[in-house]
């Protein structure tokens, strides 16, 4: 049983040992002791999955898209703007200021009793510790490659971020893509490409970092979903245990990709407003893309981040007037309509169980939840 070594450890406390002695004339108080140490062992257990549960109920899928959505299109563009803008360019000391904030926030929050416990996890350190390492090389190396290249060419390198996490599933959790959702996962990346296509300014190293940002990326997507949606992790929860082995790495990495300098930069008002802008928006860009991938999957979260590049293209067109030409303006509405097919096939077509289950329970599920799953293991989505 999975809490057994604990009841074990909380019976053999000398307080409960006394009670336990006691003679049959205290069977009423013993009895009451003992009423509250089940009570508290009830609450102790569960206490996190309650705390998953109203994180489901309080924001759903539809939800936690929509504010990852919003919060990735406002971050991309403030992050560009301090790297380039306001001659910050030191991209992994950025990175680190976005996860020290959100370490801060976080222990304001654990002060007031306001973040989430941990759940009782069968996942062990090794696990925690893979999930901060990638942390720290996708968020680092994702800031590196907006500082030498273009958003377009940023954007061009997430599409293989999409195969990856369809192979790296099916070799450790044998989950296998329907051929329906390849099509149009395909239409969407070739899409993205094409809308892309015209804003391709890289250099040579810019264009290595962001090859070896691809492959952290997925994997990074892929343990956050898998971590909450199997064990009950809520976002915030999971972040407060990995954020402290992010900053570790971050730090590590900045004598490799950043130029000397930080400490003699301008810290004036201006400059210093809006790095610490951008850093409240990274942490709100994390807290999203957790909920969004506990909510449905990381190849769902792909979709979504290929979807804000359309919609930023298109929107420029709309709104401001920028003419990016009727290549990329197809290319985006393509993207779309194969964002639009997978939607559909994951609403419309869920995957089949694979272990009887109660109709109930299932028909409860979320169906952006059902493509994900909470158990892995030789479906098909």
């Amino acid at each position: 049983m999975l809490y057994s070594r604990e009841i074990l450890n909380l019976l053999g406390r000398k307080d409960v040992r006394k009670i336990l002695k006691r003679k049959d004339s205290d069977a009423g108080e013993r009895g009451r002791a003992l009423e509250e140490l089940r009570s508290s062992l009830f609450s102790r257990f569960r206490f996190s999955e309650s705390a998953k549960r109203q994180e489901k109920r309080s924001c759903g899928p539809v939800l936690a898209l929509t504010f990852n959505f919003l919060v990735a299109v406002g971050i991309i563009f403030m992050n560009k703007w301090v790297l380039q803008g306001v001659g910050f360019h030191f991209p992994i000391c950025l990175s680190f200021i976005h996860y020290l904030l959100s370490w801060a926030l976080m222990a304001i929050l654990k002060a007031f009793s306001a973040l989430p416990g941990s759940p009782p996890s069968k996942s062990t350190r090794l696990s925690f510790f893979t999930l901060g390492f990638v942390m720290s090389l996708s968020t680092g190396l994702a800031n590196v490659s907006l500082k030498y290249n273009s958003v377009g060419f940023y954007q061009m390198a997430k599409i293989a971020v999409t195969p990856s996490i369809v192979l790296a599933e099916f070799i450790w959790f044998k989950k296998r893509v329907s051929f329906s959702k390849v099509l149009a996962l395909t239409v969407v990346s070739i899409g993205v490409a094409v809308a892309t296509v015209t804003d391709l300014q890289f250099s040579l190293f810019g264009a290595c970092v962001a090859l070896a940002w691809i492959i952290p990326s997925a994997v990074n997507k892929i343990l956050w979903s898998t971590l909450q949606q199997r064990e009950s992790w809520t976002a915030l929860a999971l972040m407060w245990k990995t954020t402290p082995i992010t900053l570790f790495f971050l730090a590590t990495l900045i004598p490799f990709f950043d130029p000397p300098g930080v400490f003699s930069y301008d810290w004036n008002f201006r400059n210093t407003a809006l790095i610490l802008l951008s850093a409240v928006l990274g942490f709100l860009l994390q807290w999203s893309g957790a909920l969004a991938l506990g909510a449905t999957s990381a190849i769902s979260h792909v979709v979504l981040g290929q979807f804000k590049t359309c919609v930023v293209l298109l929107g420029n067109f709309c709104i401001f007037g920028s003419n990016p030409g009727m290549t990329s303006i197809s290319g985006a509405f393509m993207a779309i309509a194969g964002m639009s097919g997978y939607t559909y096939l994951n609403i419309h077509n869920p995957k089949p169980q694979t272990g009887k289950s109660s109709p109930t329970k299932s028909s409860t599920q979320s169906r952006l939840s059902k493509e994900n799953g909470d158990g892995y293991g030789g479906e098909s989505v």
